[in-house]
Order: structure tokens, then sequence, then C-alpha cells
């Protein structure tokens, strides 16, 4: 009877190990089933939420849709040409607006007017002077006041002409402020190579898209929220908008040219120089922007587009944290009031980091 009574002890002693060993794994589906009561169901939402916070920010952004980087899609007329139009791109830099006010409203009216003179001359000459109509030819060989008259009038017009004009060949070459955002392009052929030296000087490279029918198995191809055929990349340039850009480009084979014709910019890239300018997109028109190479730089020339998206400060300081640069020169208010608890932080989180590898 004892020894019964004790292998009874020792198997009701086992089974209860069993059982507290498989309670565990058990009571994990039990959470996740679905269950009749409101709270248990809505429980498990919120802490979903709550693992992912950036993940959810970043998809209810717009702005900001891949990997921290904005996300635009091409609106036709808006930095780029479309089939039927005559003129130039609408601008979006004051140097762009007054040089399109200048071609429209100024050079264009005159050479139109000088053409209409010069072809009014010509066919007044050919019908009151010919041998038909004049038969006995005048001898006059000079005359004063024609003579100083067309001298006279050209002189002015250059003059007319020249004013705006230097007004505008400084403005772009106007040395940026100190609180500029540089941006500097480095051509190769055939792509450009991007780096933000004042936001910790991290590099992007822009190679063109191919279409459908041009790309190898598991390579990316252009859709129309990419751009045109042609001027589409795979990583696009992002500057912000109200804030002056210093663009600087060189070369690492050929000269090349970066041009975007809304920012009214044509800058060659010459190799083993640096060449500088500076503009500022109007902050009341982000978007995106397209341009090319405009130089002639070898067989694939015509493949090296440039795609730049144009967004406010705080979205392209964002971006750069993305990427893993620093946010510096013009920012925003908020973040230099906030720079002083992030810097108060990170000798703690270095200390963290030192404990957590025994150093």
């Amino acid at each position: 009877m004892r020894f019964i009574g004790l292998k009874s002890a020792m198997l009701a002693a086992g089974l209860m190990l069993a059982g507290v060993g498989h309670a565990a794994p058990q009571a994990a589906p039990a959470t996740t089933a679905p269950s009749a009561s409101a709270p248990a169901a809505t429980a498990p939402a919120a802490t979903t939420n709550a693992a992912k916070p950036a993940a959810a920010a970043v998809s209810n952004d717009p702005m900001l849709a891949l990997d921290g980087a904005p996300y635009m899609t091409p609106k036709p007329g808006i930095g780029d040409a479309v089939d039927g139009d005559i003129g130039i791109q609408p601008q979006v830099t004051k140097n762009g607006e007054f040089a399109k006010w200048m071609h429209n409203w100024l050079l264009f009216p005159l050479i139109t007017a000088i053409s209409a003179l010069v072809l009014f001359l010509l066919i007044w000459v050919m019908i009151r002077f010919n041998r038909r109509a004049n038969p006995v030819a005048s001898k006059t060989s000079h005359n004063t006041f024609i003579e100083i008259i067309w001298t006279l009038v050209p002189v002015l017009i250059l003059v007319l002409v020249a004013i705006p004009s230097i007004g505008l060949l400084s403005a772009q070459f106007k040395p940026p402020p100190k609180d500029a955002i540089t941006l500097k392009a480095t051509g190769n052929q055939w792509y450009w190579t991007y780096s933000y030296p004042d936001n910790g000087g991290f590099e992007i490279t822009a190679n063109i898209l191919k279409e459908k029918d041009e790309v190898a198995a598991g390579e990316r191809a252009r859709t129309d929220a990419d751009g045109p055929r042609l001027l589409a990349v795979d990583n696009r340039v992002v500057l912000p908008v109200g804030v002056p850009i210093r663009l600087i480009t060189t070369s690492a084979d050929v000269i090349h040219s970066w041009a975007i014709p809304a920012f009214w910019i044509k800058l060659d890239a010459v190799p083993g120089r640096l060449n500088e300018t500076s503009f500022t997109i109007d902050a009341d028109k982000p978007g995106l922007y397209f341009g090319q190479c405009s130089e002639l730089c070898g067989v694939k020339h015509g493949y090296m587009p440039i795609a730049v998206e144009a967004v406010p400060l705080d979205v392209f300081n964002r971006w750069v944290k993305a990427k893993g640069g620093t946010v510096a020169g013009a920012k925003p208010a908020a973040d230099a009031a906030a720079a002083p608890a992030d810097n108060a932080s990170a000798p703690a989180d270095n200390v963290a980091a030192d404990n957590s590898t025994g150093l």
C-alpha cells in the first residue's frame, strides 16, 4: 500500500510539472485569438501600433514615402517640357523669372520689331527702286541725317539690352550667403553623383531608369510616376525651397553640364575644376523638376538626366536625417531649440553603447 501511494504521488507530481511546462506556449495563442469582448480585441491593436511608430508615421506622410525620401509625381507643364508648348518653362527662381520677363517683354518684341523693319525696307526698296519704277538711278552717295540715325539707334538698342543683361549675369554668379546649403554635383560617364558637404557629406548616385523592354530580370523599370522617358532617375536630388542653394559642379572624366531649365541653371562640370553658382527656389513652388546634361560628353550623353525634388525645409531636414546626414545651415527654429536636448542625450547614449560592448 505504501509503495502504491508513493508511486501515485510521484505520478501526480510528474503530471503537475508537465502541465506547467505546457502552460506558456498555450498562453500566447490565447491572447492573440479573437475574442467576443471589445476590450480584449482592441488591446492587441494598440500594442501593434505602438510597436511601429516610425513606420506608421512614414506611411502616413506623403512627403516621406520610401526610406525617409520625399516622393513626388510629375505634373504636366511643371519642371518639364510639354508637347505643343512654345516658350520658356515656368520659372521657379528669381533669376529665372527675370530672364523669362526679359525674353518675353524685351528681347522678343525688339527682335520682332527689327525683323519687321528690315523686311519692310527690303520690300520697299524692291518695289520703289527697281529698274522699271526708277529707270534713272540716284547718284546720292551720302546722307548725314540717315547715317546718324542708323548709328545712334543700334547703340541705344544695345544699351537698352545691356543694362538688364549685365544685372542678370551678375545675379547668376552672386556669391551665396553663409547659411546656404551646398549641393556638389559630379559628372560621370554617364551618371551623376551628388554630395551634401554641409549635411555630413553623404552621397547619392543618380542613374537613368530604363524602359520595361530594356531592363534585365529583377531590375527596376521606369513608370509614369518616376517621370518622362529619358528624364526619370532612380535617386532624385532633394533640395529645400526658400533657402539659398550653393551649387558646385565638377567632373570625374570629361566635361559635363548640370542644367535645370526651370531653375535657369546651366553650369559646366569640368575635370579638375570647381565651378560655382547659387539659386533659391521660390518658397511657394515645391515640386518635381527635370533637366539633363547639356554638354556633349560621349555616346550616352542623352542618358544623363537630372531630377530634383523641391520640398519644404522641414521635409528636407527629415530626408537628410533618414540618409544618415546631419542638419546644418538654415534650419527651422523648432529644430534649433531641440538641438541642446539632443546633444544632452548624446553622452548618455554613448555611455549605454559603451556599457553594452563592455568598454
